[in-house]
This record gives C-alpha cells, structure tokens and sequence, in this order.
C-alpha cells in the first residue's frame, strides 16, 4: 500500500477551493474578522470590554472571535475596525493582464 501523502497547491481562498457560494465575501470577511480579533487580543480587551466598544452583546463578539460571520456584513466590520482606531483603506485597480479575473483581497498592516 502507498501512503505518501498528497500535495495540493491551494487557490489562496480556501472557501473557493471547498466550492463555497460567496467565496471571496466569505475570505474577505474571515480577514477582517481575523483582524479585529487581534486588535481585541493587543489591547487586553475582555469579551464584555469588546462588546461594549463595538456597541454589540458579548455572545456577537464570541461569534465574531471565532469566525462565525453569517450575522456580519463587510460594512459591519469595516465599521468594527474603524471603532477600534484603525483607517480603512479601499483600492480599486485593474487587474493584471495575465490573470483571468479580478479578485478582492484584504491587507493589513
């Protein structure tokens, strides 16, 4: 029997690669959300803390820690980002010639 393991490269958008509707809301989403939970870690926020800044309940802040995002819209935590001190920045460009379509993607500093 062979057991070597198989190695599949990734798209980079593992919702896409799973078949997902929506996969690039979903990754774009999941990125932002990844970044307010570090901003919540950095500043030694409680669930309760967080809660109260972003104007929410704390079970929305667990959801949100833990990457359950149906309940939020990009706006959402674009809006969450900007409460906790951050600018938000959206670029819009053309997309590179030899790629066949455009994509969103989320960069943080």
């Amino acid at each position: 029997m062979d057991n070597q393991n198989k190695v599949i490269s990734g798209s980079g958008n593992v919702f896409a690669d799973l078949g997902l509707s929506n996969s690039e809301e979903r990754l774009v989403k999941a990125e932002l959300a990844m970044k307010i939970s570090e901003i919540i870690t950095s500043q030694k926020l409680t669930q309760v803390q967080a809660a109260e800044i972003l104007g929410i309940d704390q079970p929305k802040v667990s959801a949100l820690t833990r990457g359950k995002l149906k309940d939020f819209s990009v706006e959402r935590l674009i809006k969450f980002l900007n409460i906790l001190g951050n600018d938000v920045e959206i670029r819009v460009k053309p997309k590179p010639e030899n790629r066949p379509s455009a994509s969103t993607t989320v960069v943080c500093f």
